[in-house]
C-alpha cells in the first residue's frame, strides 16, 4: 500500500465514512496514480472533472512535461491545474480540514503531502435591502451570509489601501470564519490589539451567528444595554470605520459588529447623515423622547396612580377613578398583565408564518385590549398608556437596543409599584450609575457629557452641518483628528 492510499484511508476513517465523500484515483502509468478526494455535497463536482482531473490526465497521457518520468508529485500536479486558488501542505488533519472548507484534495500515490484546490459551491443569499434598518434615503444593499461577499460590499464602498482585513477561525466544531476589519492609517493601535485580544481568547465548539462573538468580547456582560454596534447595512459598517471604529464580519450571519460605542450612538442612524443637517437633528430628538416615554410612562402612571393622586388635577383624577372603579387590581399588577400580554402578542407575531403574523401582532393588540376594558380587568387608560409606549419602543434605530428600553421599563415599573415616585427616582440613579459605569473597549459610554467633550457635541444631541463636523470622535482615540 503506498502513501496515498494510506492518506486516503484515514482521512475517510476521520470524516466517518460520510455519504458525501468521494474518492477518485485517476491511473497516470504504471503503478502511479493520483487520488481526487472531496466532499460532494460542498463543491462544484464540474469544476473537479474540466479544470483538475481532465488536465492532470491529458498531460500525463501526452507526456509533455520532464518531471513525468518520476513518480507524480503535488508541486508537478500543481503545474498542471488552472485554478487559481491551491496549496501545497502536508499532514492528515490539514487535508481534512481542506476537505471540509469547499476543497479538492489531490493525494499523490508514491509523494508525500497534498495539493488542494478551491472549487467550493459559492451560493449566497442575493444582495437585498435590509430586513430590519429599512431605508428612506440612502442605499438599499444588505449585508447576506456570505463573508466574502460582505467583504467585497465594504471595499465597493472603501477603495482605499489602508482598509486592513484581519482573519480568524473560531469554534473547535464550527470552524467559523471570522474577519475583523478596520482603517489602519486611523484605528487606534490599542483597540484593534484589544479587539485582536479578545478574538484569539474565544474558546467555544461553535459560533452560529455575531451574537456568539458580541458576548464573548463584550466589556460587561451582565448589563442590557448593547456595547457593540450589530447591523446588516454596509454603509453604516463603512462610516464607522472611517471614525475609527473597528468592524467584526462573521460568515453565516448578515449581521456585523462594530464598536467602541457609546451610549447616544445608539439613537443615530445611517440614515441622518443622508438627511440635512436640521432635519437629521429632529429625528435624533424625537428618538430620545421615545425613549424616555418608554421607560417612564408606565412607571410614572403607576407611582401617581397608586401613591401620588393628589398630582394629577381633578378632573382627570376623577376620569380616572371612575375607570378604576371597577378593575379589581392594583395599577402595578394592571400594567404587568397588559406588558406581558403585549410581549406576548409581539413575540407571536415575530415567529407565526408572516401572513398570519401581522394579523396576531396588531389585531390580536387591540381585540385583547377591547375585551379587556370590557371586562374589567383593566382601564382604558392602562390600554392608552401601554400602547404610547409599545409604539415608542419601536423608533429605536436598534433591535437590541429596544429590547433593553423594555428591560428597564419593567424595572422601573416594579420599583413605582413599590415605593412610588421615590423608588422611581432610586431606579433612575441605578441606571445613571450603571450606565457611566460601562466601558465599550475603554471608551466612556456616556462620552461626550461624562466625560465632557465639547468637540464631540457636534454629533450627538445634535448634528451640525458636515462642513462643521471637521473632527473626528475623541472618544475613539483615532490616529488622526481632521475628517
Amino acid at each position: 500500500m503506498g502513501i496515498g492510499e494510506r492518506t486516503v484511508g484515514e482521512i475517510k476513517q476521520q470524516l466517518g465514512k460520510s455519504p458525501d465523500f468521494v474518492c477518485q484515483s485517476a491511473p497516470l502509468r504504471d503503478d502511479d496514480r493520483v487520488h481526487c478526494i472531496y466532499l460532494a455535497s460542498i463543491v462544484i463536482c464540474e469544476q473537479i472533472d474540466e479544470l483538475i482531473l481532465k488536465p492532470i490526465l491529458e498531460a500525463y497521457a501526452a507526456g509533455r512535461n520532464e518531471g513525468f518520468s518520476k513518480p507524480a508529485a503535488p508541486e508537478a500536479l500543481s503545474s498542471l491545474v488552472p485554478i487559481a486558488n491551491k496549496t501545497i501542505a502536508a499532514g492528515t488533519a490539514a487535508a481534512v480540514k481542506k476537505l471540509l472548507d469547499g476543497q479538492c484534495v489531490l493525494v499523490a500515490e508514491h509523494a508525500p503531502g497534498f495539493l488542494s484546490c478551491d472549487v467550493a459551491k459559492g451560493d449566497y443569499r442575493s444582495i437585498t435591502e435590509p430586513k430590519t434598518e429599512s431605508s428612506i434615503r440612502g442605499p438599499r444593499e444588505g449585508f447576506v451570509e456570505d463573508i466574502e461577499v460582505n467583504m467585497a460590499l465594504i471595499r465597493k464602498r472603501l477603495k482605499s489601501p489602508n482598509l486592513i482585513f484581519e482573519s480568524f477561525v473560531i469554534g473547535s466544531e464550527t470552524a467559523t470564519n471570522v474577519c475583523m476589519a478596520y482603517m489602519g492609517n486611523i484605528a487606534n493601535e490599542g483597540i484593534v490589539n484589544e479587539f485582536r485580544k479578545r478574538l484569539d481568547a474565544i474558546q467555544t465548539d461553535s459560533v452560529l451567528e455575531s451574537a456568539y462573538i458580541e458576548e464573548w468580547i463584550q466589556d460587561k456582560t451582565l448589563s442590557p444595554f448593547p456595547q457593540l454596534i450589530s447591523t446588516e447595512r454596509p454603509d453604516g459598517i463603512v462610516a464607522k470605520l472611517l471614525e475609527g471604529h473597528v468592524a467584526v464580519l462573521i460568515d453565516g450571519t448578515p449581521m456585523a459588529l462594530a464598536g467602541p460605542i457609546t451610549f447616544f450612538q445608539l439613537f443615530s442612524s445611517p440614515e441622518d447623515y443622508y438627511q440635512r443637517a436640521d432635519i437629521a437633528t429632529l429625528l435624533r430628538w424625537l428618538r430620545m423622547f421615545a425613549f424616555v416615554l418608554s421607560i417612564f410612562v408606565p412607571s410614572l402612571y403607576i407611582a401617581i396612580v397608586s401613591y401620588h393622586q393628589e398630582l394629577l388635577p381633578t378632573p382627570l383624577l376623577i376620569s380616572i377613578a371612575a375607570q378604576r372603579e371597577e378593575v379589581p387590581f392594583p395599577a402595578v399588577v394592571e400594567a404587568l398583565i397588559m406588558f406581558i400580554t403585549f410581549e406576548i402578542l409581539r413575540e407571536a407575531g415575530l415567529r407565526m408564518p408572516r401572513i398570519a403574523g401581522q394579523a396576531i401582532s396588531v389585531v390580536g393588540a387591540l381585540v385583547v385590549g377591547q375585551a379587556a376594558v370590557e371586562a374589567g380587568f383593566v382601564s382604558a387608560s392602562m390600554v392608552i398608556v401601554v400602547s404610547l409606549t409599545a409604539i415608542s419602543n419601536y423608533i429605536s434605530p436598534t433591535y437590541s437596543f429596544g429590547i433593553a428600553q423594555r428591560i428597564v421599563q419593567f424595572v422601573f415599573m416594579l420599583m413605582a409599584g413599590v415605593m412610588g415616585l421615590f423608588g422611581l427616582m432610586c431606579g433612575v440613579f441605578m441606571l445613571f450609575i450603571h450606565l457611566v459605569s460601562i466601558r465599550s473597549f475603554g471608551a466612556h459610554y456616556m462620552a461626550p457629557l461624562a466625560p465632557l467633550m465639547l468637540s464631540d457635541l457636534k454629533d450627538t444631541l445634535v448634528r451640525v452641518p458636515r462642513k462643521l463636523m471637521t473632527r473626528l470622535p475623541q472618544e475613539t482615540k483615532a490616529k488622526k483628528n481632521a475628517r
